[in-house]
């Protein structure tokens, strides 16, 4: 009985079958067939292998939300070389709350304003990648997916000790700030604070010594992740006018960065730049100096790394090879058949007559004629 139960099991799958077996005597193979299977199993194999690639690479995916957090604070980033000397020139901070942020946490070093060949190499580079990141924002996302720790993205030291004197001010470190609209000051004279607002101590400083030429080495906002390119690292401004102003507006954008070599919240911003010569006379009035004008977004961008899963992977694969097989199997049919109308009505290939059936047209016609000729009695 249980042999009976299982042969009654096995007919009854064997019914279910749903991919029948051919037998290969009646299997038919030809040369075309044979052809259209290599360029199939290629095309297979070359489209598999492309998937592959395209599986292992990832994407940046950006979410954007309100940002609910307005307790903590805000770090700026600051890396600035002036072309004067470091007793001459104060850096301070003032919110739009009137809280005066002294330089404590910045440290000024005197250093030579010129760069040499290698750090001028340096300097051309990342303005290079600067153009490029304008041109396409694309490059953004291999930046955030290439992040390295400990990567070199400051401006190198020079290679040895120069007799040349320090005609410069390096302004660096960083400081905390509340997470409201502010302004960076970077002019003459050391900077004071007074109930009355805040002010520059310049009287004892000549006019002539007036230099506001600057390079920003680095200017970033958040947590500092080397190998990340800012806006306006790299960019250097000359001027041989003791009254100029530069000012630069920044928008801040709170920016949560969580990729597969590193996690951070860092900020993101834009800029735009403006310079003008200070001049009463002409109506042009203000104070010489660099002014970084901030201002923080309400929204929060999430930049994620995704990766493809590996489900969707083999789906995808299974529809290449699929896909595949079934368009050249079809194409091979109707390629067959086109072939075999047109040798079917021009007489070509198989549908040509043949010797043998020439012979046999004429062996009708000489039986057709013999009893015509039996019918006259010899002579």
């Amino acid at each position: 009985m249980r042999r009976l139960s299982r042969k009654k099991a096995l007919s009854l799958v064997k019914e279910l079958d749903a991919f029948p077996k051919v037998s290969e005597s009646y299997v038919e193979t030809s040369a075309s067939g044979g052809t259209v299977s290599l360029l199939a199993f290629s095309a297979m194999a070359l489209l598999a292998v492309l998937e592959f690639f395209v599986y292992r690479e990832t994407w940046m995916k950006y979410e954007y939300s309100v940002d609910k957090d307005f307790s903590s604070k805000l770090r700026i980033n600051i890396d600035i070389t002036v072309a004067m000397k470091c007793q001459h020139v104060g850096a301070d901070i003032l919110d739009l709350a009137e809280t005066m942020i002294t330089s404590n946490g910045l440290q000024y070093e005197p250093v030579i304003f010129e760069l040499t060949p290698q750090q001028r190499l340096w300097q051309r580079t990342l303005l290079l990648i600067q153009n490029r990141l304008r041109e396409e924002h694309a490059l953004q996302e291999v930046l955030y997916k290439t992040l390295l720790k400990g990567a070199p993205t400051a401006l190198p030291p020079r290679e040895d000790a120069s007799m040349e004197p320090l005609n410069a001010c390096r302004i660096h470190g960083h400081v905390y700030v509340n997470k409201v609209a502010g302004n960076l000051h970077i002019t003459v004279g050391k900077p004071i604070h007074h109930p009355q607002g805040h002010a520059h101590i310049a009287a004892f400083v000549s006019h002539e010594t007036y230099n506001f030429s600057h390079r920003i080495d680095h200017l970033s906002f958040g947590e500092e992740l080397p190998g990340i390119i800012n806006p306006l690292d790299g960019t250097e401004k000359i001027t041989y006018n003791n009254n100029q102003m530069f000012q630069y507006f920044i928008t801040v954008v709170p920016t949560k960065l969580n990729t597969y070599k590193i996690s951070a919240d860092t900020h993101q911003f834009s800029v735009t730049e403006r310079e003008r010569v200070i001049n009463h006379a002409a109506g042009s009035h203000g104070v010489s100096g660099i002014f970084v004008k901030y201002d923080t977004s309400s929204l929060m961008v999430t930049v994620s790394e995704q990766h493809m899963p590996l489900w969707q992977f083999l789906v995808r694969l299974c529809g290449i090879i699929g896909g595949i097989f079934s368009t050249t199997g079809m194409l091979h049919g109707l390629v067959g058949f086109c072939f075999d109308v047109v040798c079917c009505r021009f007489k070509l290939g198989l549908y040509r007559p043949g010797e043998d059936a020439q012979l046999h047209q004429m062996n009708n016609l000489n039986h057709h004629h013999t009893p015509l000729l039996a019918d006259n009695p010899p002579r």
